[in-house]
């Protein structure tokens, strides 16, 4: 019997780690080929990941709850076919082959944690080795992605105090961190910052919460994907900006388009047709004849981005959201875009989607009509620059122009509500692109077959 290496797949292009939230094949379990082995957690997304040989289950080299380096093993195989061989692991040796650090140690509580291993050993490898700092201290990839973006020194990061075990740096102690600096004024010279005077930051404090709680009250604590809302929210809003414009568009000839279109297309492809599709392809033509808009700032940087990505934020069961992406949006017709937006928002309510797939955005989508509000004012998706909210679609009475003279008609209407980052999107250009959108809204081809 050949074993055969289970490794931690990399999962996307900048993700470096990902944290085991669920084993679902338990040691000396039979697994088939392609059946889920374990459940992944990144901070992008979550991942079943599937078995790529048949056989038994040997060892689980790490506990749920662990993060692990991407291409460590994190389990053993035996195979029903020895020809098809990996090297063989031996039990007393297994546990070694990890990042460089010890599996109880790795251990983190919630996504974007840091582990505080001990002091660093010969047979850590050189990626380990290249994430903590000259005393010694682990920070996680996504600390130091976060440090770097929002100028967070060397020094700092030394001296915030971490709620990990051990002292470890979480990003929600970085994130506070970085919150408290932004609401205080420039340092003085002399003056001792929070960090110096071993002030722990918000999120970080073990004391009883500020708010008080009733008898009767319930505290409930954030899944781990709420969490990452929440923090991006408060990111986002501490980044940008933000400017709200609004408009409201006539919907008529989408409207009836559709219902003449929609059983055609059910019978014919089994594809359900919504208006997200007819959304996405309007912005992105309009990104297309405003660049600018399809942009990103790094510092005083402009990223002008080459490819249009519409992310299209899809609310989950458990009362979550994620934002798949339709990648190059503007080179794919109403057909193609109606099949990926079905699959993509199929596979995100039932957690199947794949890192890369939640990742590249340039541009997104938010519709507050599913949920019946006429209009919302979102926060952007950095570090894109613009989101797009479309309302719910109502009859409305409106005034018609005609060569006759004017006439009140009932029409179907619907309000866009465009957030974009005023440090680089001013009003005009804001305004000059929802005009666009509305107008290819409003002058939809309605003899088109999809």
């Amino acid at each position: 019997m050949a074993t055969f290496e289970l490794k931690m797949p990399k999962l996307g292009e900048s993700i470096t780690e990902a944290t085991i939230t669920k084993w679902l094949k338990g040691a000396g379990d039979r697994i088939e080929l392609d059946d889920p082995v374990l459940e992944l957690a990144t901070d992008k997304v979550d991942s079943e990941i599937p078995s790529p040989v048949e056989g038994i289950l040997k060892k689980q080299l790490f506990n749920e709850g662990d993060t692990v380096d991407v291409d460590t093993v994190i389990a053993l195989i035996e195979m029903d076919n020895g020809d098809e061989v990996a090297e063989e692991i031996p039990d007393e040796e297994a546990s070694s082959q990890t990042a460089g650090v010890d599996k109880d140690s790795a251990s983190e509580a919630s996504s974007g944690e840091a582990i505080q291993p001990g002091p660093a050993t010969s047979d850590q490898t050189a990626s380990d080795k290249g994430q903590r700092s000259d005393s010694g201290r682990f920070y996680s990839p996504l600390v130091r992605n976060i440090a770097q973006k929002e100028g967070v020194s060397a020094e700092e990061l030394e001296a915030i105090p971490g709620s990990g075990k051990n002292n470890r740096l979480t990003k929600d102690d970085l994130l506070s961190y970085i919150s408290e600096r932004k609401k205080r004024p420039a340092d003085k010279p002399g003056e001792v910052t929070p960090a110096e005077s071993g002030r722990v930051p918000a999120a970080s404090r073990s004391a009883a919460p500020a708010i008080p709680v009733g008898n009767k009250d319930e505290v409930i604590e954030m899944d781990r994907m709420r969490k990452l809302i929440a923090d991006h929210m408060v990111l986002s809003e501490d980044t940008s900006v933000h400017i709200t414009l609004f408009r409201e568009v006539d919907m008529q000839r989408i409207v009836q388009w559709r219902e003449k279109q929609k059983g055609i297309l059910l019978e014919r492809e089994g594809e359900k047709l919504t208006y997200t599709p007819v959304f996405i392809e309007a912005i992105a033509r309009a990104l297309r004849d405003y660049p600018m808009m399809n942009v990103s700032l790094d510092g005083h940087k402009i990223i002008r981005r080459g490819n249009i990505n519409v992310g299209m934020a899809v609310a989950l069961p458990d009362g979550n959201l994620i934002v798949p992406v339709i990648k190059n949006a503007d080179h794919k017709n109403l057909l193609g875009l109606t099949k990926e937006v079905n699959d993509l928002a199929g596979r995100a309510r039932n957690n199947k989607l794949k890192p890369d797939e939640i990742q590249g955005g340039t541009f997104t989508l938010t519709n507050f009509g599913t949920v019946g509000a006429t209009m919302g004012t979102p926060i952007i998706n950095q570090p894109q620059v613009g989101i797009l909210g479309v309302g719910l679609i109502q009859k409305k009475p409106v005034v018609i122009e005609t060569a006759d003279g004017d006439h009140i008609a009932i029409r179907h209407r619907m309000d866009l509500s465009l957030a974009c980052d005023h440090r680089i999107v001013d009003g005009a250009l804001g305004g000059l692109f929802m005009q666009r959108v509305a107008e290819y809204l409003e002058n939809f081809d309605a003899t088109q077959r999809i």
